[in-house]
């Protein structure tokens, strides 16, 4: 069952921890809080990179607790991450919040913004960005992910 209303607003430092967790949490890519400490990026530092503004991003939340979030890199145009919990797949919150992203992006001025995505077809980022517009560039980044790219016209 899902609930009947989805929140979103923009992400505040408050946030990083609930997002640092969450992302331990997902079905697919999941990264625990040590893995994601072990590459750098714990609450502390997610929460100054919202504070400072070069990681915006936005928060999806169902009956108060939340439920997925998408955040860019407002200095490259990189989509960082886009994650949801397991019972909202499906749902068009991942792609609410991923266009949200994009619009914002839009509206500083980038022509192309651009992920690392698994380049398995199994895996269901590699069909989501695809069916949404996004495009392989033929690359692989430093995380084995193949990187995609949108063109904003």
């Amino acid at each position: 069952m899902h609930p009947t209303t989805i929140t979103y607003r923009e992400a505040v430092p408050d946030d990083a921890q609930a997002c640092v967790v969450l992302r331990g949490q997902t079905r697919e890519n999941s990264f625990t809080v040590e893995e994601l400490k072990a590459v750098g990026v714990t609450p502390e530092s997610w929460a100054s990179e919202i504070r400072e503004g070069t990681l915006p991003g936005y928060i999806a939340e169902a009956e108060n607790q939340m439920a997925g979030y998408c955040f860019g890199d407002k200095k490259t145009g990189e989509i960082v991450v886009l994650a949801l919990l397991p019972a909202y797949e499906g749902t068009g919150i991942g792609k609410t919040l991923l266009n949200l992203m994009v619009e914002d992006f839009r509206a500083l001025g980038f022509a192309r913004l651009y992920l690392g995505c698994s380049a398995d077809p199994k895996v269901r980022s590699y069909g989501f960005y695809r069916h949404l517009g996004w495009r392989s560039t033929g690359q692989i980044d430093e995380a084995d992910d193949e990187v995609l790219e949108y063109i904003l016209s």
